[in-house]
């Protein structure tokens, strides 16, 4: 019996208003189901610019509840619709004032089932993020989802082992990146990082980045959206670093039992020798 899920990541450039970019991510998930998409992740903050290359309080006003807010009620329609789990990265006000760098899990037939919260939020130029958000409190919450057990780390999370690793300890078997990173910063190790992380927790990585340069600031985002597998591996290539491209490819899960078996990285783990670490 096949343990294959076909998996689906989408990279857009900004189209100057919320709306454009909401149908544009609405007609990639129907494209992505259309293909045999089972499960999909947008980018970082999906649904506007990457407003964090400014300081500017007009933009806390893009926040919305989670799940009770408009664009999540939005998306769990279109989760039903397409028969898709739905990976949903948002700016969520929890109350005024209260706000997170957030994404929504939506199951196949559309049920909300919980959000993670980005955990490390950067301030340097270009990206001032605490500005705009509070660190997340959630922990690293892995879902049971109809295509298996799906984990979300966001953006400037990736360059922290300790999530990836918590997540792999929770029985992730995927887990999304969706970013907003840009060439200057990190088009290198955009593709050393995170396939690093997938063979050092043994499971699958989706990595998902933005492309153009906006208006708000230089920032040019370069795309290069991935699967990675249990190897470090590519799945059959990366997208475009400079054109919009909805990715799908075939994500094989039994080769995460394969590559444990064959590398026993968490039967060797020393937890009890890693106090440093936690202490410093």
């Amino acid at each position: 019996m096949s343990n294959t899920v076909r998996a689906a990541i989408v990279q857009h450039a900004w189209k100057g208003d919320k709306e454009s970019m909401i149908a544009a991510h609405e007609q990639s998930t129907r494209e992505a189901a259309a293909q045999g998409a089972q499960v999909m992740c947008y980018q970082e903050l999906f649904y506007g610019p990457y407003f964090c290359q400014v300081q500017d309080s007009e933009f806390y006003s893009w926040a919305e509840a989670i799940p009770d807010g408009p664009i999540t009620k939005r998306m769990q329609e279109l989760a039903a619709e397409t028969g898709m789990v739905l990976v949903v990265p948002m700016y969520e006000q929890e109350q005024p004032g209260v706000l997170y760098n957030t994404a929504a899990v939506i199951d196949a037939d559309g049920t909300y089932l919980g959000k993670y919260r980005k955990t490390h939020i950067p301030q340097v130029n270009g990206f001032w993020e605490k500005f705009y958000f509070r660190p997340g409190n959630l922990g690293f919450p892995v879902f049971d989802t109809a295509v298996g057990k799906v984990g979300v780390y966001i953006c400037y999370d990736r360059h922290f082992p300790e999530g990836w690793r918590a997540l792999g300890l929770g029985g992730a078997q995927m887990v999304f990146n969706p970013s907003a990173t840009s060439r200057s910063h990190s088009s290198y190790i955009w593709q050393v990082e995170q396939p690093a992380s997938a063979v050092a927790n043994m499971y699958f990585v989706g990595a998902i980045n933005r492309v153009g340069v906006e208006e708000l600031g230089d920032n040019d985002f370069y795309g290069t959206s991935y699967f990675a597998n249990p190897r470090g591996q590519f799945v059959d290539g990366t997208a475009s670093d400079r054109e919009e491209e909805l990715l799908v490819r075939d994500l094989d899960l039994d080769l995460i039992e394969e590559v444990r078996a064959q590398w026993a990285f968490y039967r060797d783990r020393r937890p009890e020798t890693y106090d440093s670490i936690i202490d410093s």
